[in-house]
């Protein structure tokens, strides 16, 4: 492609001059058009709608194509310098993915009057079949211009489906019970709210009521049909929730607008009832646009320091989720800095110790492999190049990280900087607790009640994320 821009001017052009620009109409760009037109018409972006339509397949914005005319006009003929008076437009025959549409410009007629052209505008697809035609009126350059090209910036779609499959499995089933632990702020009011509007939990708020209503009053919130268990300040709440968890009446623990500490006390203290022979983890379950899976990464926000045997339960928790949302044996990754062992690296010691305990029945279900860096772990051509042999190495489903620093650390930059949504939830005990930052959007409060749903009433989930 030619790096300068090169116009005509008025006194240059000729009646029958042309130019044409060819564009092969993908799913991006159809994505692009409507983030930036507002027009999100399901015709033109869901297969699933479009079947149904005189088409019976997707259809590219009527306006997507006559850009096209636009940018042959400004960019070629007449070029830079040109002022789009109008366009008259017939729509002939629809654009479908993967056409390739040929733009047309041709010079019809000259007005020495205000240095008006006339040009005629047709689009054609791979077919030479006509599918747009038009008349546009501009305005000409009154000077030669050569410019250099702009470079556009490089785009990248962040598309957010990774949950699709076990959210829309959960929304199908009945709701489920969920103490919401202290709601004393409008946000895990308001996140009670989305859970049970989404049909995935019945709330039952369980804290001070007047500070319960206090809250939603300020930020007007209606309380009506939410069931309330007062308690008089957070610990105690805390201690209801369990109770209510240990005698059946809620399958969910969800925490509210107290620290996270105060609620994980309750859960593990001596007779509580919801403890287990395992240790209690965190996990992130992530939807990472540059990532072709859900991705697990785990722990980010308990444990800070896991031994050996903590990492062991730490790494059975999310293999037991991952197996329940249908990934029939997933492949663990144990990060390091390195791939290699080396004694002065206690994260890589651990990291073999893991893969050898995996090899001999102590942790199930799953391939587990490590030390690996994080680039071979989700990068087959990292791995690759690094001649790491391994049926895990470059597509990992779970990230089990060294400590609590490295976890969070990860898991938020993948949050910022890469666009992750991430479903934090903690798993262990003998309920799935749901932890929401007030940061997280509603997609990730979504994702975390229905996980958590899911956990409490485990259904069959075959071939959801295989």
């Amino acid at each position: 492609m030619d790096d300068l821009l090169r116009n005509k001017t008025f006194d240059q052009l000729q009646p029958g001059d042309t130019a044409s620009i060819e564009r092969l109409v993908a799913r991006d760009d159809l994505d692009l058009f409507a983030a930036v037109s507002g027009d999100v018409n399901p015709a033109h972006l869901d297969g699933a709608f479009a079947a149904a339509n005189q088409f019976s397949h997707v259809v590219a914005h009527g306006m997507w194509t006559a850009a096209l005319i636009s940018a042959v006009l400004g960019t070629k003929l007449p070029g830079p310098g040109t002022i789009y008076l109008g366009q008259d437009l017939q729509f002939i025959k629809p654009v479908a993915l993967g056409d390739t549409v040929t733009a047309t410009v041709i010079v019809k007629e000259k007005q020495a009057q205000k240095s008006i052209v006339t040009l005629d505008t047709v689009c054609t697809n791979q077919r030479n079949e006509e599918v747009l035609r038009g008349v546009a009126t501009v305005v000409a350059p009154e000077r030669n211009v050569e410019w250099p090209r702009m470079r556009l910036p490089d785009v990248t779609l962040r598309r957010h489906d990774r949950f699709d499959s076990f959210i829309k499995k959960a929304r199908a089933a009945e709701p489920v019970c969920a103490a919401i632990v202290h709601p004393c702020s409008a946000s895990a009011i308001m996140g009670a709210l989305e859970a049970r509007n989404e049909g995935l939990l019945n709330p039952i708020l369980v804290g001070p009521e007047a500070k319960i209503r206090a809250a939603a009053q300020a930020a007007q919130i209606s309380l009506d049909g939410l069931a309330i268990e007062p308690v008089e300040h957070s610990h105690a709440a805390a201690a209801r929730a369990v109770e209510l968890a240990v005698t059946g009446k809620v399958s969910v623990l969800v925490k509210g607008s107290l620290h996270t500490d105060e609620l994980l006390s309750a859960v593990v203290a001596q007779g509580s009832g919801l403890r287990t022979e395992r240790r209690i983890s965190h996990i992130y379950a992530m939807d990472v646009p540059a990532y072709d899976k859900p991705l697990i990464v785990t722990d980010a926000a308990i444990n800070i320091l896991p031994s050996l045997e903590h990492k062991r339960d730490i790494c059975q928790n999310a293999i037991d989720l991952m197996r329940l949302l249908g990934k029939e044996r997933p492949r663990v990754a144990v990060l390091a800095a390195v791939e290699t062992v080396n004694a002065k690296m206690p994260a890589t010691l651990d990291a073999a110790a893991l893969t050898v305990m995996a090899a001999r029945g102590q942790i199930t279900g799953a391939d587990v492999d490590g030390p690996l860096a994080f680039d071979n772990a989700i990068n087959l051509d990292a791995a690759r190049t690094k001649g790491i042999a391994s049926s895990v190495a470059g597509q990992a489903d779970i990230l089990l990280v060294p400590d609590l620093e490295a976890g969070n650390m990860l898991a938020k930059q993948l949050i910022y900087f890469a666009g992750a949504i991430a479903a934090g939830l903690v798993l262990g005990a003998r309920v799935p607790i749901v932890l929401n930052s007030r940061s997280d959007p509603l997609s990730a409060r979504i994702a975390s009640a229905a996980l958590a749903k899911l956990v409490a009433a485990p259904q069959p989930m075959e071939g959801l994320l295989s």
